[in-house]
């Protein structure tokens, strides 16, 4: 098997901790036999620094071309704190979505009970955690028409029957092999745009009998997330509030730097964290590299890579269990990006050899 993966690395600590993935699937690949041939590009800040553009075309090229982007980070304090800034890096992963179709986020919530100490919530309220959401990609109101005057600004919202039908079809298709539960988050109660969702997903409700649907306006599924976490299993929802409710729900577990990501489209595949890009840790190989590097085992699962993907997500499980962390983990006694990086290779070889010696 050959794959060639697109790598843009982006910015902050996006290059530190794409480094790590990037030698994880290098001992994949020398124990399954695989050819991963890494393609890098250029994108956000660091692109805008290069070419002027926050997604160079040749990047959009080399996406297109490959058979999966492996995403760092996008974001630059510069740009934030500069209101006149017409390019500004984010603008380029909202780019690469419409680019490359990608229609639909899934984020996986996970949380290790190791580290229930370091949520925000009672390690009672953790028990039986385990949800993931779908997240609408590219329509809603940050990708509507947008004006501005003196005065006034103002960002259109709106969706189309298809675009809600796509992303809805893979959330009740994820329930039907998890836990038949499925709730969809809007605000129907004020939005023409939530009623429309609604109305949309109850029609095809019918189509997935043993489904049982939910419904939640966004403010009371960002209490009951707090209140009651447990009885979430897949969260449907827009653009914008999934975008916002994700980041509530990563922090469940006691740290943003856990948590992976995928976004698919019909055609093209992107991982990447969940987390920013973190420039105050940038170049300090301080970041925690576990997302992006359960960021490529989901890559692997969807490659066919099944057993490789499972013992990339042991061998974090092992490395959490015995402290072996970043900071934000472990703050009495963190390792560096590196280090943590190179520990998981070490556990993914350890692991290979142990099934030799069984045989």
């Amino acid at each position: 098997m050959k794959k060639e993966i697109a790598v843009l690395k982006g910015d902050g600590i996006g290059p530190e901790v794409v480094d790590q993935a990037l030698k994880v699937l290098s001992v994949v690949a020398e124990q399954a036999n695989i050819e991963f041939d890494f393609k890098f590009g250029l994108i956000g800040g660091t692109a805008i620094e290069k070419t002027g553009q926050a997604l160079p075309t040749a990047t959009i090229d080399l996406c297109k071309a490959a058979d999966a982007v492996l995403l760092g980070a996008i974001g630059d304090p510069k740009y934030d704190n500069d209101p006149t800034a017409t390019v500004r890096p984010e603008q380029g992963l909202l780019s690469l979505r419409k680019e490359l179709n990608l229609f639909t986020n899934v984020r996986p919530i996970k949380l290790y009970p190791a580290l229930s100490h370091l949520s925000p919530l009672k390690k009672e309220k953790l028990e039986g955690v385990d949800m993931v959401i779908y997240r609408e990609l590219t329509g809603g109101i940050y990708f509507g028409k947008k004006e501005k005057g003196e005065d006034y600004a103002s960002d259109l919202c709106i969706y189309y029957k298809e675009e809600i039908e796509r992303v809805a079809h893979l959330a009740f298709a994820a329930a039907t092999k998890r836990n038949n539960k499925l709730c969809l988050v809007d605000k129907a109660n004020v939005l023409e745009s939530s009623r429309l969702w609604r109305k949309v997903v109850q029609g095809m409700s019918a189509d997935y009998p043993n489904v049982k649907v939910a419904y939640l306006y966004v403010d009371n599924a960002a209490m009951q997330l707090i209140l009651n976490p447990n009885q979430f299993d897949v969260i449907l929802t827009s653009n914008m509030f999934g975008d916002i409710l994700s980041d509530e729900a990563s922090v469940l577990g006691g740290s943003i730097g856990l948590l992976p990501s995928a976004s698919f489209g019909n055609e093209f595949k992107l991982y990447e964290p969940v987390h920013g890009s973190y420039p105050q840790a940038a170049g300090k190989n301080i970041a925690n590299p576990m997302a992006t590097i359960l960021s490529a085992a989901i890559m692997l699962q969807d490659f066919g890579l099944e057993k490789q993907a499972t013992a990339i997500e042991d061998a974090i499980a092992k490395c959490i269990e015995t402290g072996f962390t970043t900071a934000d983990v472990n703050q009495s006694n963190g390792y560096k990006c590196s280090e943590v990086g190179k520990a998981v290779c070490n556990l993914l070889v350890a692991q290979q050899a142990s099934i030799i010696n069984e045989i």
